[in-house]
């Protein structure tokens, strides 16, 4: 891509956290309060955050309207609106689970995909995105106005075990890393569904005959998919919390860990130790380009990046309302040691509860009136070391 298109351009990089993907909105709440007119031409997103990515690339007008329209969802988000939570729902699902473990090689005579119903996921994002015929068509008539210039969503092939981001845009070149690999594409719901698949907790989804699920378990690098789209600045928005040292050293459960525990350790270093992993590799790039006279860089830019995160434990805030869960969903929640853990990073990801996710929009904006000044920094600095050449992550 020419340098004179690439040069400033922004994107925003959201990843997963499930129910956590609230904090991401109450940031965007604040930025679209004070830069109602912003323009971020590149969106990428995984997981949960492929839904807030798809939300504002497919819909119209300002950018604080699309912030506004996607809040509105967030704040009328209840449990049952994502998977069922009846008791006879989440009974048989786990009966059929114990009885497939039980049944050795004859196992694969009996179908079951999930912990979870979750078809209401898929009925409610049909009525927020409004595909025609599973095609997210806004997203061609934003390109088409240049409001938008490409698209990212990334997903996990459970088929090969590469990390595949789809991508529609303008003037795309694929391209192929170890384990990952860029498919140009027109984004329909199944992607999104796909992405924001959670491991056993929601089905896979089929695209194209393989079967594919939440994009974070192989992504190795949440942030490239945006420096191959030709971003020079980053807006990322993680939802996990960067514990001080003495924190990071107080254990969160006494005695032998519960299963939720080592699911929540399983999650964090699978879905968002990453993004902070790659935050820290596009700094250490970034300090080794400016070393480099421009003609030896050989493809190598420097990428602006601002990383946002909580101001505090998302799986702490979450056991405060583990009693307003239904009673089916918070029993068996409870066998898994919900209440042996002091953080519940896995109760975090699944509690779509009213009062939880106003707490989490409200911390995200808060947390983005807290650092104005850097967010302003960020808009008004031209790009690092500008570069004509493309980035290469």
């Amino acid at each position: 891509m020419p340098e004179q298109n690439n040069r400033g351009t922004l994107a925003l990089a959201v990843s997963g956290g499930g129910a956590r993907a609230a904090y991401q909105v109450g940031f965007l709440e604040w930025l679209a309060e004070h830069y109602p007119d912003l323009e971020i031409p590149i969106l990428t997103g995984v997981s949960a955050g492929a839904i807030n990515t798809a939300y504002l690339a497919n819909h119209h007008g300002t950018f604080r309207e699309k912030v506004k329209g996607l809040a509105a969802v967030w704040e009328t988000l209840t449990l049952d609106r994502v998977f069922r939570v009846d008791a006879g729902s989440i009974a048989g699902h786990v009966a059929r689970w114990g009885v497939r473990l039980l049944m050795g090689r004859a196992s694969h005579v009996m179908e079951i995909r999930s912990l979870f119903d979750a078809s209401p996921l898929q009925a409610l994002l049909e009525q927020v995105l409004k595909p025609v015929s599973g095609v997210l068509a806004g997203i061609h008539e934003n390109l088409l106005e240049r409001r938008l210039r490409a698209v990212a969503i990334t997903t996990s092939n459970y088929s090969t075990g590469q990390a595949v981001t789809w991508v529609q845009g303008i003037n795309l070149v694929p391209w192929t890393r170890a384990h990952r690999k860029a498919i140009p594409c027109t984004l329909c719901l199944d992607h999104i569904l796909a992405s924001a698949s959670l491991p056993l907790f929601f089905p896979a989804v089929n695209i194209g005959g393989c079967w594919y699920g939440d994009g974070g378990i192989r992504m190795t690098a949440p942030l490239s998919p945006a420096v191959h789209l030709g971003a020079d600045r980053i807006l990322a928005i993680s939802t996990k919390y960067a514990p001080s040292s003495e924190e990071a050293e107080r254990p969160n459960i006494n005695g032998y860990p519960p299963p939720v525990q080592v699911l929540g350790a399983l999650y964090n270093a699978l879905f968002l130790d990453v993004f902070d992993y790659d935050a820290l590799r596009i700094e250490r790039i970034n300090f080794l380009v400016k070393q480099v006279p421009l003609d030896k860089r050989d493809g190598l830019r420097c990428v602006d990046l601002l990383l946002l995160r909580p101001s505090c434990d998302l799986g702490k805030l979450a056991n405060a309302y583990e009693l307003e869960l239904p009673s089916a969903f918070r029993f068996m929640t409870r066998g898994l040691g919900t209440q042996e853990t002091r953080s519940n990073d896995i109760l975090s990801v699944l509690m779509f509860q009213p009062d939880y996710l106003r707490q989490l929009l409200d911390l995200g904006y808060a947390d983005a009136g807290a650092r104005r000044e850097e967010i302003a920094a960020f808009f008004a600095k031209s790009p690092l070391c500008p570069d004509p050449a493309n980035g290469v992550m």
